[in-house]
């Protein structure tokens, strides 16, 4: 392995980093949500998107699907967040990470009866927000198409 392509090209560096403090109003997009923004595609320049995840008690969650050109990673900062791996569920507690590369099958959910926390995270970066955001208005119809368009493949 390599690094990637060179993106800055300048001799010297700049100043450039952006720093979000606790303090931020949530960015959810919806008022509903459990998604709260915390770097989107468009803040990492298509490097990453990365999300804190809120789950309420026995709050479910997808089902097994995989994604065509993004990998999905889980950090669990609190509860218990079952995570299937395409072969098996695993009960993951904080600390624990899960990585799921292009094409791995994949479902989340919480069946607990208190709440559970987690970072998802995305590479390459990709407009994940409009799929949280629209998600639950979407009509049956609609349904796989609008999936296909966020690169989510469910085998449902």
């Amino acid at each position: 392995m390599s690094y990637p392509e060179k993106v800055y090209f300048g001799e010297s560096g700049e100043v450039s980093a952006t720093f979000r403090p606790a303090s931020t109003p949530v960015d959810t997009g919806r008022p509903d949500s459990g998604i709260h923004y915390l770097a989107t595609t468009e803040t990492t320049r298509g490097e990453f998107g990365l999300y804190r995840v809120i789950m309420k008690p026995r709050a479910g969650g997808p089902s097994t699907h995989f994604h065509r050109t993004i990998s999905e990673s889980f950090y669990v900062l609190d509860g218990t967040v079952r995570i299937y791996n395409g072969d098996q569920w695993i009960d993951t507690k904080p600390g624990d990470f899960v990585y799921v590369p292009q094409g791995g099958l994949h479902a989340f959910r919480n069946d607990a009866d208190v709440s559970a926390e987690m970072l998802l995270l995305f590479t390459p970066g990709a407009p994940r927000e409009e799929y949280f955001e629209k998600l639950g208005t979407v009509s049956k119809d609609d349904l796989t198409a609008f999936r296909e368009k966020h690169d989510s493949y469910f085998l449902d």
